[in-house]
């Protein structure tokens, strides 16, 4: 086991910890490396050799089967289609005010931030059912006032539609990128802008001309991330994609696994979406490689200058719109409706009632999906900080030879969208000798792995501003590698091992694309009920449902926030 304890350079003689520790160290990187391979390593391979699997052998039958109909063809165009538009309409949205944010003394800053957050916790598929109450065709709240105010017989809106599923995406896309372009606004000097505003190029042309090029590269990351996140979303299309017939490919593939089902031709199916995830990765690093995005000045900090009033107070007014579509106006639509005796009922006393949280609370189902969903996440949350700060440890200290490999394989499943990881999970993992089909164990594993990037990304960047002369201070003392790590290094990482969990337990305890797959009656979750509950028309209960997510969340985010000093949307 020596391959796997590297004693720490200018360690004092006869410190190294003995032979005791240096097996249980070397017995330790083995098992973090039989991890990564086990739940990381193998899905991957076995999704592709399961996309050519037959009970006849080897066959190529599943990609025609997969690939054979136009239909499925149109649902794979229908994705990037939908993920292009949603890209654009996020980012047309989100620039003004990640521009406004960090670039003028906007008014409200602190209430848009908080906004921001709000929906960045709220799960667009949560967001699709408050619409369908706001702007289901005449059914739907905006549709009736319009109505009654204009004696129109039908509304103008239809959330059924292309158009309505791409405004809720972008909704709850907005906040990747204003992260993406607010912090690197925050990071580029303002000295350009300022020397084009001294030769009388206003606001908005040095806005234009001069800031939008200099943040290019943050425009194109958080247009790569929501358009590879939108590609691959279920709960949205599946919410208001089927009744608008516009069919996509992640709702496709749960159609293989219906009677007759056809889970090969589901794995051959999803690998187009690796693919393209993968060119948009690599032609992200070519556009990067081709240009530089610096500025050339000894001063780097960024300048929050004056603005007109009527563009500080226009992109505070932009912003609270934004908001109000966002995260009031669906609130305020699942409130009503969790507390309504029938959500198209006017707001009146008869109609008032808490009978829809005591009914659904009263139900097996929703009192198993909301423990599942807690535990699963916590349990996933756990796991994926273990793992990813033993990797980011290994890397980042290069404790055995080839560590560096654990680098790209922790963050790798970037390039899996979590809907394939799925089917991968379900391909490796359902079948004896593990047998997990329908567990707990195994959605917290697949969890573990679809948010593992985020828990191996917080450790590494703690890690590479801690220096290693620490612990070997330690180590020449007589202690230990665990005694170094445990003494000195957990403590300075604690703020990113507790933000690291937290950003993961948020998504993890929402999460629908991977889960969708591989639960069973007994580890439903609360993403699973509330598409059953929708799906079923019941939209009392989804919004009482959803309020309680809400809630879970909510209390998780303040906790968070007030362990950790500043807010999390700075830190995911």
């Amino acid at each position: 086991m020596a391959f796997f304890h590297v004693p720490f350079r200018r360690s004092a003689p006869g410190t190294n910890g003995g032979m005791g520790n240096g097996l249980a160290t070397g017995f330790l990187w083995a098992g973090v490396v039989a991890a990564l391979a086990l739940i990381v390593v193998y899905p991957t391979v076995k999704l592709f050799v399961f996309s050519f699997s037959s009970k006849a052998g080897p066959t190529f039958d599943n990609y025609l089967h997969a690939f054979g109909r136009v239909r499925y063809l149109l649902a794979l165009w229908n994705s990037l289609l939908y993920g292009a538009a949603t890209t654009v309409v996020a980012t047309l949205l989100a620039l003004p005010l990640a521009w406004g944010f960090a670039r003028i003394r906007m008014p409200g800053k602190s209430i848009i931030r908080t906004g921001l957050l709000a929906a960045f916790v709220t799960p667009s598929y949560l967001g699709a059912v408050a619409w369908i109450l706001l702007a289901g065709p005449n059914a739907g709240w905006i549709n009736r006032a319009w109505m009654f105010l204009s004696g129109a017989e039908q509304g103008p809106f239809n959330i059924y539609s292309f158009s309505g599923i791409v405004f809720i995406s972008a909704l709850y896309a907005i906040p990747y990128i204003f992260i993406y372009v607010s912090d690197g606004l925050g990071a580029v000097s303002s000295e350009m802008e300022d020397a084009a505003r001294m030769l009388g190029a206003g606001t908005i042309r040095v806005a234009l001309t001069v800031t939008l090029p200099l943040v290019a590269p943050a425009i194109f990351n958080g247009c790569l991330i929501v358009f590879l996140d939108t590609i691959a979303l279920f709960g949205t299309p599946a919410v208001l994609g089927l009744p608008a017939h516009f069919n996509v490919a992640a709702v496709q593939l749960l159609e293989f696994f219906e009677y007759p089902v056809h889970p090969e031709a589901a794995a051959a199916y999803s690998l187009p979406l690796i693919a393209i995830t993968c060119l948009a990765l690599w032609l992200q690093r070519v556009l990067r490689g081709r240009r530089t995005y610096v500025t050339v000045t000894g001063r780097t900090s960024a300048h929050v200058g004056a603005a007109p009033a009527v563009v500080r107070w226009g992109l505070f007014a932009y912003g609270m719109v934004i908001l109000a579509l966002a995260v009031v106006l669906p609130l305020a639509c699942l409130a009503k409706a969790a507390f309504s005796v029938a959500w198209g009922r006017p707001l009146s006393l008869e109609n008032l009632t808490i009978g829809n949280f005591t009914d659904l609370l009263a139900t097996n189902d929703a009192r198993l999906a909301i423990t599942n969903s807690l535990v699963i996440a916590a349990l996933a949350a756990t796991a994926a900080m273990a793992l990813g700060i033993c990797a980011a440890y290994a890397v980042v200290r290069r404790t055995f030879p080839m560590s560096g490999a654990l680098g790209p394989i922790s963050v790798g499943t970037l390039a899996i969208p979590g809907i394939t990881l799925g089917i991968g999970f379900y391909s490796a993992f359902s079948a004896a000798p593990f047998s997990l089909y329908g567990t707990t164990t195994i959605i917290v594993l697949a969890f573990t792995v679809r948010f593992l990037p985020i828990a191996y990304g917080s450790c590494a960047s703690g890690l590479a501003a801690i220096s290693a002369q620490l612990e070997e201070a330690v180590r020449s003392l007589g202690g230990s590698q665990a005694t170094s790590f445990r003494h000195v290094v957990a403590p300075l990482l604690r703020k990113h091992l507790l933000s690291g969990w937290v950003l993961v337990f948020i998504p993890a305890i929402r999460e629908l694309s991977v889960v969708i797959f591989l639960a069973g009656p007994a580890s439903r979750t609360i993403s699973m009920l509330l598409l059953d509950y929708s799906e079923g028309g019941n939209l009392e209960l989804t919004a009482a449902l959803g309020l309680i997510l809400l809630a879970i969340t909510l209390v998780l985010v303040v906790a968070g926030q007030s362990l950790l000093g500043r807010d999390l949307l700075s830190r995911s």
